[in-house]
């Protein structure tokens, strides 16, 4: 045994901790207890930021459901917007056909008046020629008829001027 390299290399070993150990335990205690400081803080600084991360996303989240309700809403709007527009130009359609209906309607009834009066003013000059014809040829008959029809034709002049203002 004692002449065993291990024996003796194991012994050297023992002493050399025995001797040295205090002051070699020390710092590297010291120099483990920082390292595990400072992972300790890395991993509170990884936790925080962790949490600042999840904030940053639940308001991100947050934010773009906002933005979704927002946009939706104006979607919904706009095309309420544009279905009131479309009826008030339908309505607006209807109203202006309508219009120009009537006015056709109300041109088209003056002109049958116009028409109407035209064709009486017609009938009227056209029995009046008539009658001047047939007085000629009577008067040229009868001198004596000629009297009567002309007095008829006096005493009928009003009741005729009367229906034809009518």
């Amino acid at each position: 045994m004692f002449h065993d390299p291990r024996f003796w290399s194991a012994v050297a070993f023992v002493l050399f901790f025995v001797l040295f150990g205090r002051s070699l335990w020390k710092p590297l205690v010291n120099a483990l207890d920082g390292r595990a400081e400072r992972i300790r803080a890395e991993l509170d600084e990884a936790a925080r930021l962790r949490r600042e991360a999840e904030q940053m996303l639940e308001d991100a989240t947050r934010d773009r459901e906002a933005a979704l309700a927002e946009a939706k809403e104006l979607v919904e709007h706009s095309l309420r917007e544009a279905a009131n527009i479309a009826a008030q130009a339908r309505k607006d359609a209807e109203d202006t056909a309508t219009r120009r209906e009537q006015m056709a309607k109300d041109r088209i009834s003056q002109a049958e008046r116009s028409a109407l009066r035209e064709v009486r003013e017609t009938a009227v000059d056209i029995a009046i020629q008539a009658t001047r014809e047939t007085l000629a040829a009577s008067l040229q008959s009868d001198a004596d008829v000629d009297g009567k029809i002309v007095d008829k034709s006096i005493n009928d002049l009003p009741g005729a001027l009367s229906q034809r203002a009518a």
